[in-house]
């Protein structure tokens, strides 16, 4: 009886949650990403009980308010005598869901009545007033957009210079493999790096997009090649590649229908640990703030909120809350990896 694949089934889990956040931002973010409220700044999490403003004990949960008692310190304290009932389903902003269908729904939220109306700002708010969830989760999008498709691409590119490599003759060999092996010998985040203040810095989401995927792609490429090429080598030396090559079966469909199949698990696994380096490299270029420029939201740039020790030490969780969905993407995919190595034994 085959034994459950916990470590693969984990990961898939924990990462599906994650693309499931990403996907559904608009819908799981109460409030728009660049909405300030300057009279709330650096709030911390509202108060959500299911009580009224007496104390009674009320079916659907409440929001509390709270006030600013100290604006030198922005030490905030419970205002009581405000509330607001806690909806699901409930209207805000508008947005196109999956850019087809514009709708107002969100998941949760408290009715819009008047500026004075507690909002429900679960992470509390940043230093501009903006809702951190909802930012967290619009940078969620971003990041896991970003690194697995840079991921994919330089995947695709060194897999196929690491065939043609470990396939053709000695001399085309060494210069595909000299240029990879050069492109190894550099610091990767390095590269990154200049690679990207090499072009404006303040550019549109989408583009600042395409430039980060293709700098991953065209930087990222090389260890797979590598493998790809002592997999090809290793491939043909088998019986059954050169049996097919003995009974006139083109080089093309050698590569494509019998080498590939049996070299995609190791190939797979070395894609597993390409994509935590991008997500992290992508994370570290919006914290030094060559990435995505505010007021649109990384998950690097949001921590480098953390940089201010004295709000560090007040709100710890709620300015690690970025690192903590890097660490949960990472520990995913690990998981993943680890899962396709056991299901090679």
């Amino acid at each position: 009886m085959t034994r459950p694949n916990w470590p693969l089934r984990t990961g898939i889990a924990i990462v599906a949650v994650l693309y499931f956040v990403a996907i559904f931002a608009d819908f799981l973010a109460p409030y728009e990403h660049r909405e300030q409220q300057r009279q709330t700044p650096s709030a911390p999490r509202s108060t959500i009980r299911f009580a009224d403003e007496n104390g009674n004990f009320a079916a659907t949960p409440r929001v509390f308010g709270y006030r600013m008692a100290d604006a030198l310190t922005q030490r905030y304290e419970a205002d009581e005598t405000r509330s607001a009932p806690m909806l699901f389903f409930v209207k805000g902003y508008s947005y196109r869901l999956f850019g087809l269908f514009e709708t107002d729904r969100h998941l949760f939220g408290t009715p819009i009545e008047s500026p004075e109306t507690p909002k429900a700002h679960l992470l509390g708010t940043d230093a501009l007033g903006r809702d951190r969830f909802s930012r967290l989760v619009r940078a969620t999008r971003f990041s896991l957009l970003v690194a697995p498709a840079g991921t994919i691409l330089a995947c695709l590119l060194g897999i196929t210079i690491g065939m043609i490599s470990g396939y053709s003759n000695r001399f085309v060999d060494s210069i595909l493999m000299g240029i990879t092996d050069a492109v190894l010998s550099l610091p990767s985040l390095i590269v990154i790096l200049a690679a990207r203040v090499a072009f404006p810095l303040e550019l549109p989401p989408f583009t600042a997009a395409v430039l980060l995927i293709g700098i991953f792609a065209l930087t990222g490429w090389s260890e797979m090649a590598r493998l790809a090429r002592g997999l090809v080598k290793e491939t043909l030396a088998m019986d059954y590649i050169l049996a097919a090559k003995a009974t006139g079966v083109k080089p093309l469909r050698t590569m494509t229908h019998h080498v590939l199949p049996n070299i995609t698990r190791p190939l797979l696994t070395q894609a597993m640990l390409i994509l935590p380096a991008f997500l992290l490299a992508e994370a570290a270029l919006s914290f030094l703030g060559v990435g995505l420029q505010e007021p649109e939201p990384s998950l690097g740039n949001m921590l480098s909120a953390a940089a201010d020790i004295a709000q560090l030490k007040l709100q710890p969780l709620l300015l690690l809350s970025p690192a903590l969905v890097i660490v949960a993407y990472v520990f995913g995919v690990r998981l993943i990896g680890n899962g396709l190595k056991n299901d090679d034994r």
